[in-house]
């Protein structure tokens, strides 16, 4: 009876502890049922390990470029990387996650920008790009010429200083330059003195006066005195004509006063050129006008011959008729220069 007891006693004690150790079996096992699952959570998936991407960066020359700007970028904007290449040209840009497509961009001054295609890492990969080969960058050289339309003018000018009929006689105010620069007011009064002041153009008056002494014209008296005279008044009127039709007028109301020699085309074009010219005139601005410097300069001059010819020669027939002459000379000089001084001119840098 006694040992009946007993074991039923055991039994009972042999329950209440393994109740009292229920609690503690349960924390134990939520405890490693946690600690087992932090542990899978932190054991990197063997798919999602990280690579590396690397290069040297190389010119056309083959030699390293040094210092250069590496971005690396995903297709999200925040998934970026950047560095520097260092001394060596070479680069190394670690963690890069793999399975997504990134694009490396290479920037050096001197060079054009260098992308690669996309590259996709496999897991722990160590890429090593082998084309990244900058080229030199296209430099836009712009260089300014000077060009000075006064400059070009006075090498014109200066041509046409050297232009001689049959070597001889002065042919500086007509212009066989396709594209000829306009005038300055200087160039008009320089070229204007200097047909003035060359000297066959004192022999020209010479010889003008020589044939009015002997047509007794104007009515200067005869020998050498009226020679005199007749010299002066021819060398007056050429010089008042050329100063204020060739220099002042043209000057104050910008207009060339050369012919321009036109030279081809029919016959018939190159007539009307040449007769028109005391009458149509090229403006500074390249645009024809109405030849108001020729036909100012041949009025005026001849106005102003009333006041050194004999009082029996002045009056309005004198005026009208120096100005008439004077045109009818304009007219048949640029006959002469479309059709026959281009031949025998020299010097004419053509």
């Amino acid at each position: 009876m006694t040992k009946g007891v007993s074991l039923k006693m055991h039994r009972h004690s042999t329950n209440r502890r393994a109740k009292a150790l229920q609690p503690f079996v349960l924390l134990v096992g939520l405890a490693s049922v946690f600690t087992a699952s932090t542990l899978a959570q932190q054991v990197p998936n063997p798919d999602d390990r990280p690579g590396s991407i690397a290069a040297t960066v190389m010119d056309p020359n083959d030699d390293t470029v040094p210092n250069a700007a590496i971005v690396l970028q995903g297709r999200e904007s925040s998934d970026r990387h950047t560095t520097l290449a260092n001394e060596n040209g070479f680069f190394e840009i670690r963690n890069v996650r793999s399975g997504i497509p990134y694009r490396v961009t290479v920037h050096a001054n001197g060079f054009t920008d260098w992308t690669s295609p996309p590259i996709v890492l496999q897991p722990n990969q160590y890429k090593l790009l082998t084309d990244c080969r900058l080229r030199l960058q296209d430099v836009q050289t712009t260089i300014n010429v000077g060009y000075s339309s006064v400059q070009v003018a006075k090498q014109q000018v200066a041509t046409e200083e050297k232009q001689r009929v049959l070597g001889i006689i002065p042919n500086f105010y007509v212009v066989y330059d396709r594209n000829p620069e306009p005038l300055t007011p200087r160039l008009k009064f320089e070229l204007a003195m200097k047909v003035s002041t060359d000297p066959v153009t004192a022999l020209g008056i010479g010889f003008v006066a020589g044939i009015r002494q002997a047509a007794d014209s104007p009515d200067f008296q005869l020998g050498a005195k009226g020679y005199g005279q007749r010299y002066g008044v021819t060398a007056a009127n050429g010089f008042t004509d050329i100063l204020i039709g060739g220099a002042i007028l043209p000057s104050l109301l910008h207009q060339d006063p050369r012919y321009f020699y036109q030279g081809t085309g029919t016959k018939k074009s190159r007539i009307l050129h040449a007769i028109s010219n005391p009458f149509i005139c090229r403006g500074d601005n390249g645009q024809m006008q109405p030849n108001y410097s020729s036909l100012g300069g041949d009025l005026i001059s001849a106005g102003m011959s009333n006041a050194y010819y004999p009082q029996s020669n002045r009056g309005p027939g004198l005026v009208f008729g120096n100005f008439a002459i004077g045109t009818a000379e304009r007219a048949i000089s640029s006959l002469a220069q479309e059709f026959l001084f281009r031949r025998i001119t020299t010097k004419t840098g053509k």
